[in-house]
């Protein structure tokens, strides 16, 4: 029974990280891609684009762990 239960939190921990690699992925993406194609803005990826982008990429995978976590909270087991 014990066996069982430690591999589903096994289970858990790994697609909570594979998802907050996507998710942080996927935020720093959107936001590089925000700043080099809207328009008004100077087409240069600079250090401060670089820098927004990490930090919105923080933030998604925060988000998304957090979720995560909320909804097996949540969940009989």
């Amino acid at each position: 029974m014990i066996d069982q239960e430690q591999a589903q939190d096994s289970a858990f921990e790994t697609r909570r990280r594979r998802a907050g690699i996507a998710a942080f992925a996927a935020g720093a993406l959107v936001t590089l891609a925000f700043f080099s194609f809207f328009p008004g803005l100077p087409h240069v990826i600079d250090w401060g684009a670089i820098v927004a982008a990490f930090g919105v990429g923080v933030i998604a995978r925060w988000a998304c762990q957090s979720r995560m976590n909320r909804k097996n909270a949540g969940s009989p087991g």
